[in-house]
């Protein structure tokens, strides 16, 4: 099993992380979202290797086959753990995508590091730039949202969780559900974070403001995300985030919920792929019939 140390416990005991490394050529390093695993990942994993890239995924320490220490659920430390990542294999002209959740650890290590050894950034259906309605974020998510699925993941994880990932994948909403198998292998993926780390990062992603950070970022960045997505609504996020990127692309998934990263894979990883430049991407791909693009002056095309 690959695992990579991060730092150490409060009882000064290792802290790792699991990856998986497939492919050769200039990295794409994917973070995934909560409260999932780098598992999530699949149908990327299994084709962005064979287009003349080298894929990373990790699970965020807490997930997954990582570590699962008491703390360590800011954001702060989780930019620190994908530098870890990132130093520990000297990845370099890094592509970082980051769904969800992992937005904000793409986000919050561009500034943090100054956006060491990254090359592109791409944000899918990420929590960016700042969900929680405060005084100075009117338009954000009353904290009682959140609040709610704090107590509710004390009460019965496992059926809150059922129950939530029928609307991270629009069951009832999108033309082409996703089966029961694959919402019962999310579960089962989800179930094997630490009930610690699960609650402990929703305050995180629902509470951390972004905007400073995405006003950091330098290079090319795309911004992915559906218009039917419930979970992280798009006028909360991808749409107020593209605005603090200087030359960000806002592409929006028509009908497509949170997580089209299975509903909509084969679209995610050729737009992922166009962006990045990779080998091997069908001639007659035409960006205009896979998404909508939003106008405005302050953003273009990065290809």
């Amino acid at each position: 099993m690959n695992l990579l140390k991060v730092g150490k416990d409060a009882q000064g005991r290792d802290i790792e992380v699991h990856y998986c490394d497939y492919g050769q050529g200039d990295p794409i390093v994917l973070i995934h979202g909560w409260p999932l695993s780098a598992a999530s990942w699949e149908y990327q994993l299994a084709e962005l290797p064979l287009h003349g890239k080298r894929v990373v995924a990790y699970d965020r320490r807490g997930f997954g086959q990582s570590s699962k220490p008491w703390d360590g659920y800011d954001y702060d430390t989780l930019a620190d753990d994908l530098k870890a990542v990132l130093d520990t294999l000297n990845l370099q002209n890094v592509t970082l995508v980051g769904f969800s959740m992992g937005g904000g650890e793409v986000a919050r290590y561009m500034s943090r590091h100054n956006g060491a050894r990254v090359k592109n950034a791409i944000f899918v259906s990420a929590v960016t730039p700042y969900l929680l309605k405060t005084d100075n974020n009117p338009n954000g998510v009353d904290k009682s949202v959140f609040d709610d699925i704090i107590e509710n993941l004390g009460k019965d994880r496992p059926d809150f969780l059922a129950t939530f990932f029928k609307k991270f994948y629009g069951v009832g909403v999108v033309t082409k559900p996703i089966s029961q198998a694959s919402l019962d292998w999310n579960l089962n993926l989800a179930m094997m974070a630490s009930p610690r780390a699960t609650t402990a990062c929703v305050k995180a992603w629902s509470e951390t403001d972004f905007r400073q950070d995405l006003a950091t970022i330098k290079v090319p960045t795309l911004f992915i995300h559906g218009s039917s997505d419930k979970t992280v609504p798009l006028e909360n996020s991808a749409q107020q985030a593209v605005k603090l990127v200087p030359n960000a692309l806002l592409r929006v998934y028509d009908g497509e919920p949170h997580g089209l990263n299975v509903t909509a894979k084969d679209r995610l990883n050729r737009d992922i792929l166009r962006f990045v430049g990779g080998q091997d991407v069908p001639e007659d791909y035409n960006e205009d019939a896979y998404a909508t693009e939003r106008d405005d002056s302050r953003n273009r095309s990065a290809y």
